[in-house]
Formats: C-alpha cells, structure tokens, sequence
C-alpha cells in the first residue's frame, strides 16, 4: 500500500492516514532527527517497551514515562535501585514490566558508561545506512537491516539489553537516522 490521502487532504504513510496520536506523531516526530542524551535514551527506552505492543498505546503513556524516567535523564535511571523496580511495577500509567523495566535501568548505566566515549547519539549514527530509502509501497518496507543487525550487536557489546534488530530498526526509523517515508508522503525527503 502506498501512502494514503487523509480526510485534510494530505498524503501520509498508511499508518498514519486517521486522525489521532499516530497521525500527530508521524507529523511531527517519526523520521525527524532528534539531539540529545535523554532523546535518544528516550526513544531507545519506549521502543524497547513497545516490543509486543502497539506504538499507541505506548504514545499514549509517554507523558508518565517521562515523568517516572526523570526525564530520561541516564544519570538518574542509573541510580535507580530494587526499590524503584518495584514502584515502578505498581506503576498504572506505565507498562508494568519487569524485563523492561530493568533494561531501562540497564541501559541507562549503560548510556552513562558511553559517555567517556563517543556518547549514545554519536554511537548510534555511527550505523547509519549510507542509501537512502526511497519506499513507493509498504511491500518494499524492512524491519532489519544490516545496520540494524550491526547497531544491535554492537550495543549489546555495550552492556544494554532489548536492544534486538527490529528493535532498533524502529529505533533508527524514529529517530531519523535514515528517512523512513514512503516516497509521496509528504514528510518524505524531510530530515
């Protein structure tokens, strides 16, 4: 399928052609680069919390993600302690998983750890694919890549965890490391 015209008559990838928090986040945020730390350990935390689930549902949470997250601020996660775990798992507005949860505070240490290196963001568009994407229809879409595979691998190396191939596929597509637009989209060739 290729993209979709919505009822304001704009061309967007199909998954976003309705109205809502899909629509508003493929607008302004699916495929735009983001900076920061905190950014990408955002992104990196909810994409690894989406696995299962819908990308909605965990849209819809994120406002209490951030709050229970500081921020996502890696420092702070890193801190957290058995204690934290366990509030977190009485947390409603979250998703109240217990691998998930750790890996957050696992990667948190792990992002901080970073640090005298290269850092997260640098580290992560260091694998950015050298072709660009230029999708007509969703038949032609992926959901790893070899960079994607080579991103997975090297920050499990790294000490962090949930971090598989489709993972981080979705990850470099949220975080515009490549352009992940159908061609006819009218965010596509936007980064």
């Amino acid at each position: 399928m290729g993209p979709v015209i919505g009822e304001d008559g704009i061309p967007r990838c199909p998954w976003a052609g309705g109205p809502g928090v899909m629509r508003d986040y493929h607008d302004t945020e699916w495929g735009h680069r983001v900076h920061g730390e905190s950014a990408y350990l955002e992104r990196l935390t909810l994409e690894a919390f989406q696995s299962g689930l819908s990308w909605s549902t965990i849209l819809n949470k994120r406002p209490a993600f951030r709050e229970v997250f500081h921020g996502f601020d890696a420092a702070a996660i890193a801190a957290f302690d058995e204690g934290d775990v366990e509030r977190l798992m009485q947390e409603p507005r979250i998703v109240r998983n217990r691998l998930k949860i750790e890996a957050t505070l696992t990667n948190a240490r792990a992002t901080v750890a970073l640090r005298d290196a290269e850092g997260l963001e640098e580290f992560v568009l260091s694998f950015a694919p050298d072709e660009p994407t230029d999708w007509h229809d969703t038949s032609e879409t992926v959901s790893t890549s070899p960079e994607s595979v080579a991103l997975s691998k090297a920050l499990k190396k790294r000490g962090f965890a949930f971090v598989g191939p489709t993972t981080m596929y979705a990850l470099m597509q949220a975080l515009g490391v490549f352009d992940p637009h159908l061609v006819g989209c009218f965010r596509h060739g936007d980064l």
